[in-house]
């Protein structure tokens, strides 16, 4: 456990200033949104350190199968930076404000096409909305989805080029994918491809069905507000990293399928021969 103790402390600080970006760059936050993200980010470092100091598996998938989880948190920690710093004092940007905003409307602009996710984002908004509402909705949407989509190349890069998750230690599916009951019944790699296949289908429809069912509840509850610039930009997060996530568990878990393959082939001609041979 002592071993393990630095990095897990190190994970917890860097998971609460995740937390806590959004509030750090956006002015004029105020005392009781502060406290609440004080305690969110609390709560968030401390489950992390206590997940990474265990040496049994808890929550956390991929623990000890690096870069996946890093892959993960890196995206969405770019995804709420730039998002917020395109929020942040939009009347009168500063000149980083105004670098990323004109890079995000460029991306916007470039994947706003029609029944692209961005496109379904931004009709999200009410007929209210003034332009720079829709330009910065826009600027963030595309900006996070194209985060989103490179995180995903990233982590196929290194499937291909390191053979992930070979590390030069055997790969544990028990710390690996807590979650993930071998016992429950049915083939364990049936299991894992009929797992992989579901999220990789979620993580595709999700950009796409999200802003739909937002447009329905919309009739119900109202259209979307813009008066919390948090509430904003952690819903443009979740919207991108979402899918995202799904689509590398998704492939993380079909990759695990595929390695219980290779080891069954090659044990089953060892275990063949020994049944032929006489007592």
């Amino acid at each position: 456990m002592f071993s393990r103790l630095p990095s897990a402390i190190a994970r917890a600080i860097l998971m609460a200033l995740l937390v806590a970006t959004p509030a750090l760059v956006l002015p004029g936050v105020s005392s009781d949104a502060t406290q609440i993200v004080v305690l969110v980010a609390l709560f968030a470092a401390a489950l992390t350190g206590f997940e990474y100091a265990s040496a049994y598996p808890g929550l956390v998938e991929f623990r000890d199968a690096p870069p996946f989880n890093r892959i993960r948190f890196a995206s969405l920690f770019f995804i709420l930076l730039l998002v917020s710093v395109v929020y942040a004092r939009p009347e009168a940007p500063s000149t980083a404000s105004q670098f990323v905003t004109a890079i995000g409307l460029l991306i916007g602009s470039a994947m706003d096409f029609p029944y692209s996710p961005v496109r379904l984002v931004v009709l999200m908004l009410p007929d209210t909305a003034s332009s720079l509402e829709v330009s910065m909705l826009r600027s963030a949407a595309g900006m996070a989805y194209l985060i989103s989509l490179l995180s995903l190349a990233v982590f196929l890069i290194v499937l291909r080029v390191a053979n992930w998750p070979y590390r030069g230690k055997s790969f544990n599916v028990w710390v690996n994918l807590p979650t993930f009951d071998p016992t429950a019944g049915g083939d364990v790699v049936d299991r894992l491809e009929r797992d992989a296949r579901f999220n990789v289908t979620l993580g595709f429809l999700l950009p796409f069905v999200t802003p739909a069912v937002v447009q329905l509840a919309s009739g119900a509850f109202g259209s979307m507000s813009l008066s919390d610039d948090q509430t904003v930009i952690w819903s443009i997060a979740a919207w991108a990293f979402l899918p995202a996530s799904l689509f590398m568990r998704g492939i993380a878990m079909q990759r695990v399928a595929s390695m219980i393959t290779e080891e069954r082939q090659k044990n089953t001609p060892a275990d063949a021969e020994q049944e032929l041979q006489p007592a």
